[in-house]
């Protein structure tokens, strides 16, 4: 697969990827009991593992020439 395929599938895989995350903290979010401590706790994890899943998909894009 060329260069700019991957590139292009990564992204629309970054977006759909992005979409459920956001859907899925929300939903989990409102799970959350209503302490400001345990909501900032949760939506600074929430806000800062979505990066992590995203890594591999990033370097597979860039991978190549």
């Amino acid at each position: 697969m060329s260069a700019g395929w991957r590139k292009a599938l990564g992204s629309v895989l970054i977006l759909l990827f992005l979409a459920a995350y956001i859907g899925a903290a929300t939903v989990i979010g409102g799970l959350v009991p209503p302490v400001w401590w345990a909501q900032l706790a949760y939506y600074l994890a929430v806000g800062t593992a979505w990066g992590a899943p995203l890594i591999p998909l990033i370097a597979w894009m860039n991978r190549g020439r």
